[in-house]
């Protein structure tokens, strides 16, 4: 059953990468109303049990982007159990086929013969959660998209993840 949960899970974030295509980069979140996130001081990363992780290398960027933006924000990352939040997450990435059209000939644009060419980009989401280990509940999560851009180099794949992480966090924790 918990299975079929993270399938199901896993299936809606495919289905929110679909919705966000044409846009280059798009964040949600999402709180349990009534939470006091004042009382919240440190964190613990956690693994989410039947999530899709990156490679170590893109994992290590991740984290030390979101523990960047949780720092600015007054928490504190540490290894041990008794820590105020858990935080987690996991990825997806689609594949979605994009369609250039063009004319072939000479002369006015109408006169020539369309054609189109396709090509196939890939599509990511990353989706943060954050638990209250005490309540044994979710309190926080938040799902960014992004169209990849495999040809971009090492130094602006880290910039940009930073920019997702800032935009993803901006309103965490919620007032």
């Amino acid at each position: 059953m918990r299975q079929e949960h993270e399938i199901s899970r896993i299936a809606l974030v495919v289905a929110v990468i679909g919705c966000c295509v044409a846009v280059a980069q798009e964040t949600l979140g999402n709180f349990v109303f009534g939470t006091d996130f004042s009382k919240y001081h440190t964190y613990k990363w956690v693994a989410v049990e039947g999530g899709a992780h990156p490679s170590q290398i893109v994992d290590a960027g991740i984290r030390q982007s979101v523990d960047s933006q949780l720092a600015s924000k007054g928490l504190t990352k540490t290894d041990d159990d008794k820590a105020d939040l858990y935080v987690g997450y996991q990825i997806a990435v689609d594949e979605n086929k994009q369609w250039k059209g063009y004319t072939i000939g000479g002369g006015p644009r109408w006169a020539g013969m369309p054609g189109a060419t396709s090509s196939i980009i890939g599509v990511g989401a990353l989706v943060l959660d954050v638990y209250d280990p005490t309540a044994k509940q979710l309190i926080w999560t938040g799902t960014a998209t992004k169209t990849l851009d495999p040809t971009s180099n090492q130094e602006q794949n880290i910039q940009n993840l930073d920019k997702m992480m800032e935009k993803l966090l901006k309103n965490y924790p919620p007032k």
